[in-house]
């Protein structure tokens, strides 16, 4: 029996109505790793219908898609980056599930309740106003910038293994360039184009990990694992301070935990339990599998290796097996680019449509693709790729990583600042807002770890990077045509005649 995957409500207000059919058989689960494009038909529920209680989802159901929808591209490359810290970052691993988990709790409360567009920024407007709002999205817009950058280096990284390459540091910002414009080009088609392949990079990306659980286990190595335990004879508190920011890369997007609200039965009860249970399921696959690959490969070899899955397949099954998996996370990442990079744009224009950002950005083409806006996001990643180039691949993605990871927590904060007074605006009873304000607390403290973890220097970058929002603010508040509406707006956008 077929069943409905998902109505998804993303960043800046945008809800893409995606409904995604998978028959039992089939084992794909649709648009996990992508950006929540409505890949398949542009259009709406109208607002105030509902869907019929057979197609909508239980809670087992729901949380099993919250679990899928955290998995993604972002694990592919940590193994290689955690190497150097040990295998005792597993602890760094609970902690980050556990402080994730509790984040997602939060926005999904949030997510059910506000009646602003806007995301992130729409709940920090009920605190800190309209700067809040253009604040947060401005980080948030930033912060994807910045994560696509390092998606695309991790195409190139483990393209270089499967080619057998050996790359300069020129070769490879190059190289990153080149991809992220490639990716930006083919979504100017739109996303009903270049959408068929989501579920080829899905299958690509999935597998891996689910493989790697099932098989891993019988080549763990518990001498290699031991021998990676602190390599670099850490206390406890810097292992788990080096490790959570790094984490914290795999688990980006939770703010979007309460994206199928509106497809669950009874949602007040079974969406935070999905939430806590999906991302606390998601988070166990990631610890699992990391830890799993520092027992397969030696730490040494793991710390300079570009293609860690690929390396722990061809050591499993040899190195055909190595090249096929990371061929298979080669596809799955591209393909997870290219819609980043149309979510970006999308974001931006969304932004621009409410007056938050400049009108220019709203311009689309005929395939009604916010083409303006990805021109000018890729003239600011080729800028941060020459800025950030390094040594080796892998410094160049933690480098993008943390800074990715330190401004998308800048939204965070503003977002769980303002908990408490949505929950007020919005009416909810005090007995029954009580939970997600002390989610928002331990949620917010979480974020303020998160930071500290980043490192001093990434510290200040990403305080560069706010100060920047609020100055542009000040400078263009006066002449913004900020209009925020209650109403979904669609993609594409309808001109009404």
């Amino acid at each position: 029996m077929p069943c409905f995957f998902h109505l998804y409500r993303k960043q800046m207000g945008l809800v893409h109505a995606l409904m995604i059919f998978m028959t039992a058989s089939s084992g794909l689960f649709r648009d996990n790793i992508f950006p929540p494009i409505r890949f398949m038909r542009f259009g709406l529920r109208k607002k105030g219908t509902t869907l019929s209680k057979s197609k909508k989802m239980g809670v087992v159901q729901l949380t099993t898609v919250t679990a899928i929808n955290m998995m993604g591209s972002g694990i592919i490359l940590l193994p290689a980056t955690l190497a150097e810290i040990g295998t005792a970052s597993i602890f760094a691993w609970i902690l980050a599930s556990i402080g994730a988990t509790i984040l997602a709790y939060a926005f999904a409360r949030c997510g059910m309740h506000t009646s602003k567009v806007g995301g992130m920024g729409g709940y920090a407007e009920y605190r800190f106003g309209r700067a809040g709002n253009f604040l947060s999205n401005f980080c948030y817009t930033i912060s994807l910038i910045i994560a696509n950058a390092a998606i695309a280096s991790g195409v190139v990284s483990y393209g270089s293994y499967v080619f057998g390459l050996t790359l300069s540091p020129v070769e490879v910002c190059m190289a990153t360039i080149g991809v992220l414009i490639l990716a930006a080009t083919i979504s100017l088609v739109g996303p009903k184009k270049f959408g068929k392949f989501t579920s080829l990079g899905v299958f690509c990306v999935v597998s891996p990990v689910v493989g790697l659980l099932l098989c891993g286990f019988f080549f763990f190595d518990t001498g290699i694992y031991s021998e990676a335990w602190n390599p670099g004879n850490l206390p406890f508190y810097d292992i788990m301070k080096d490790s959570i920011a790094v984490i914290i890369w795999a688990f980006l997007g939770l703010e979007t935990a309460c994206a199928n609200s509106d497809t669950v039965e009874n949602p007040e009860k079974n969406v935070p339990i999905a939430v806590l249970a999906g991302t606390l399921l998601a988070g166990a696959c990631y610890t699992t599998s990391t830890a799993i690959i520092g027992g397969l490969v030696p730490y040494k070899e793991l710390m300079a290796s570009g293609a860690p899955f690929g390396l722990a397949y061809a050591t499993m099954f040899g190195e055909k097996a190595g090249y096929i998996i990371s061929c298979m996370l080669v596809c799955s990442c591209f393909v997870s680019l290219t819609a980043w990079q149309f979510t970006v744009s999308e974001v931006a224009r969304e932004a621009s449509s409410i007056g938050l950002f400049p009108k220019f950005l709203s311009k689309v083409n005929r395939f009604r693709s916010p083409y303006v806006a990805i021109g000018s996001l890729v003239a600011i990643q080729v800028i941060m790729t020459l800025s950030t180039m390094s040594p080796t691949l892998l410094k160049q993605f933690n480098v993008l990583i943390n800074l990715a990871v330190m401004i998308n927590l800048i939204p965070y904060l503003l977002a769980m600042g303002a908990v408490s007074d949505l929950q007020k605006a919005e009416g909810i009873p005090h007995d029954k807002a009580k939970l997600a304000n002390a989610a928002a607390i331990v949620g917010g403290i979480y974020s303020c770890y998160a930071v500290y973890g980043c490192g001093w220097t990434v510290i200040l970058e990403g305080a560069f990077v706010a100060a920047m929002g609020l100055v542009i603010y000040a400078l263009i508040s006066s002449r913004l045509r900020y209009a925020p509406t209650p109403e979904v707006s669609t993609y594409p956008p309808i001109d009404k005649k």
